[in-house]
């Protein structure tokens, strides 16, 4: 089944108002820009957002009012430390609920995996004890103290299953049916891609069928799992892909001097996200020579595998 459309046409059928959407599942790299800023061109509200360490995607996200409430490990601009729009929206008001602060889920690496792989398995919870002894779990409806019923009967936590309404996931190549390759980091991908109702498929390129069933063993991302595939060169940048491209450390800087007041980030956003209609127009505005000087300089090829008999 051919599920190959565009970005464009993937946000606006599988990302509606008030979804629950996890992003950024690969921690620092992969990360989805590119549907994160179609999602703000096409005005999504109220949108629930879960991921662990999510970078500046979700304070852009945030910045734009798109967003309700989040559930994270931790929002920000990782090299530069914390994100205006979010720190903002949770000291004073939110620009996705104007008259109330953002409502923040805080969660752990860990423990976001676990509600994450919880939904994955279709069960309510999964135990555990990681977070115990922390503020994490105070006033936070995604933990709840139980006592094991095997011994030791000892406390434990339960962290909630989290099911997305749509995971967005960015990858090195994927087929036309879903099929996808990856490598490197992959965080909460699996539990993530796992759990979610729907699942979009971002690939650096679309290849033929037979590159992906050559290597199995890479094929992280079924088919069956996905419900649209969208073919995206450089759809991750800022943040990198391995063997594609490096993280663009510059980018991230400028993003934190020029974020720093509502009327800054509108016009960074006027510049980067609404002032460009698609990815394309993105790559062509950053300009060949930032292109290229992300590009891969030292090849790291993995040794080659045989699969005969």
């Amino acid at each position: 089944m051919n599920k190959l459309v565009s970005l464009r046409e993937a946000i606006t059928e599988h990302v509606p108002d008030g979804a629950a959407v996890a992003l950024g599942l690969q921690m620092e790299q992969m990360i989805p820009f590119a549907a994160g800023h179609e999602i703000i061109r096409q005005k999504k509200r109220d949108l629930r957002l879960i991921g662990p360490i999510s970078d500046i995607l979700f304070d852009q996200l945030i910045g734009a009012g798109c967003v309700k409430d989040v559930v994270a490990a931790w929002v920000g601009n990782v090299m530069m430390g914390s994100a205006y729009n979010f720190r903002r929206a949770t000291e004073q008001e939110n620009p996705g609920t104007p008259g109330e602060k953002l409502k923040v889920f805080d969660m752990t690496n860990f423990s976001l995996a676990l509600a994450l792989q919880a939904g994955a398995m279709g069960v309510a919870f999964l135990p555990t004890r990681t977070a115990m002894g922390s503020d994490v779990p105070k006033g936070n409806h995604f933990f709840y103290q139980i006592i094991s019923p095997f011994e030791p009967k000892e406390p434990l936590l339960a962290v909630r299953a989290i099911q997305p309404d749509v995971a967005i996931i960015h990858v090195q190549r994927a087929d036309k049916n879903g099929n996808a390759h990856c490598w490197g980091n992959f965080g909460v991908l699996l539990e993530g891609m796992r759990a979610a109702k729907r699942v979009i498929v971002c690939a650096e390129e679309i290849v033929n069928e037979e590159v992906i069933a050559s290597d199995p063993n890479r094929t992280v991302i079924p088919g069956f799992l996905v419900t649209a595939v969208v073919e995206c060169a450089f759809g991750a940048h800022p943040s990198p892909v391995q063997g594609y491209y490096k993280r663009d450390d510059e980018y991230f800087k400028q993003y934190h001097e020029q974020s720093k007041t509502p009327a800054d980030f509108a016009a960074w956003a006027a510049r980067w996200i609404n002032g460009v209609a698609d990815r394309e127009q993105y790559v062509q505005q950053l300009g060949p020579a930032r292109v290229g000087e992300l590009g891969v300089k030292q090849h790291a090829y993995s040794a080659a595998t045989d699969y005969g008999y």
